[in-house]
Order: C-alpha cells, then sequence, then structure tokens
C-alpha cells in the first residue's frame, strides 16, 4: 500500500509525523505500505508550523492508495498553512484530482478544511479539530464528534493527536485488528475515543 503524506508550509508537525511513524513502524514490521512525505510542487525544504524543516521524498504522486493530509494554522488564522493553501488553490485540486483517481483521501486535525475546500466533505459524516468543528459544519460537512470518522474513501481525524489514533486504524483496516495492537504496544500509546464508520 502506498501512502503520501503530503506537507506545505505551515503544516502542523504532529499531524503528518504521528501518522507517518506508526506507519513506518508497520512497515518495519513487515505490513506491506510505504510512505513518504512529499510536496505538490518541487522544493528541497518545507517549514512547518513551529519551525520544523523538513526534506521531503518527492512530489505528490500520480496515484497514491492512500493519501493524508495534515492540518495547520487554520485556528490561528495564520498566514502560511492551511487557510493559505485553500487560498491558493493548488492543494485542494490536487487532492480531488487524487481522489477521483481512486486514492482513499484523509485528514488530519484541520486538514479536514482543506478536504473541505476540495469539495470531498459536502454532505458526508466529517471531524476535525474541535475549534473548527463549526467552520467544517458550514461546508456542509455532517459534523460527527468521533476521535476517528471513516466513510469508506474518506477518512478524518480530530484535532493534533488523532493523527496517531488515523495511523492505527489505517493500520487496522487494511491489515487487520491484531497489527494495530502490535503497533500500539511498539508505540506504547493506547488510542483513544471512537472509530466511527458508516
Amino acid at each position: 500500500m502506498k501512502v503520501e503524506i503530503v506537507v506545505f508550509d505551515g503544516f502542523d508537525e504532529l499531524d503528518a509525523i504521528a501518522p507517518f511513524e506508526v506507519l513506518k513502524e508497520a512497515a518495519f514490521g513487515g505490513a506491506d505500505v510505504e510512505v513518504g512525505l512529499v510536496t505538490l510542487n518541487e522544493t528541497e525544504e518545507i517549514v512547518a508550523a513551529h519551525g520544523l524543516r523538513v526534506r521531503p521524498d518527492g512530489r505528490l504522486g500520480e496515484r497514491p492508495e492512500v493519501l493524508i493530509v495534515p492540518g495547520g494554522g487554520f485556528v490561528g488564522h495564520s498566514s502560511r498553512g492551511v487557510r493559505a493553501e485553500i487560498r491558493r488553490g493548488d492543494l485542494p485540486k490536487a487532492i480531488v484530482r487524487l481522489h477521483d483517481a481512486g486514492a482513499m483521501v484523509a485528514s488530519v486535525c484541520t486538514g479536514a478544511m482543506l478536504l473541505a475546500a476540495a469539495g470531498l466533505t459536502k454532505g458526508r459524516p466529517a471531524t476535525t479539530n474541535h475549534a473548527a468543528m463549526q467552520e467544517l459544519g458550514d461546508t456542509g460537512a455532517e459534523v460527527v464528534k468521533a476521535r476517528v470518522v471513516d466513510d469508506g474513501d474518506l477518512v478524518t481525524a480530530g484535532g493534533v493527536t488523532s493523527g496517531l489514533d488515523l495511523g492505527l486504524w489505517l493500520i487496522e483496516r487494511y491489515f487487520g485488528a491484531p497489527g494495530a495492537s502490535v503497533m500500539e504496544n511498539v508505540l506504547e500509546y493506547e488510542r483513544r475515543g471512537v472509530v466511527w464508520r458508516r
């Protein structure tokens, strides 16, 4: 399974790094998963919300099986991050293109607002950071208060640390509950909250 996590200037570090580490650990443990941090456009370095400098693995591919979109800067109205990417419009267009090509699209925290800008959450169950729930609902999403919301080809996770739960849920969904339990032990993390699914 090929997973790409798209990063951009001002993305929240943990939103991307948490599912990245969960999926990398699963790969080290033998799961058939390949995960990388990618950007929309060619760039040598991305600066995250709290100053972490990331050298991406490459550009967003033509057809990852899973695309994960982090949040960042939305709640605080930062000049970088999700709101800036929504204004630019290129990333939402890429997200919808990949979704239409068959990728399962997931988000962490306010990455859901990029999915909303792409038109993917309208009329569908979704979640985000608690401080952005109203704005997500205003876009036409059916807001669900859950840690992870799995609606098939669209999976959204709540605020920041829920990226861990998203990663573990993806392991369970694609490789089975025993594998996810093993990863919980490896990471010394117990999953929180509810995974809502249709």
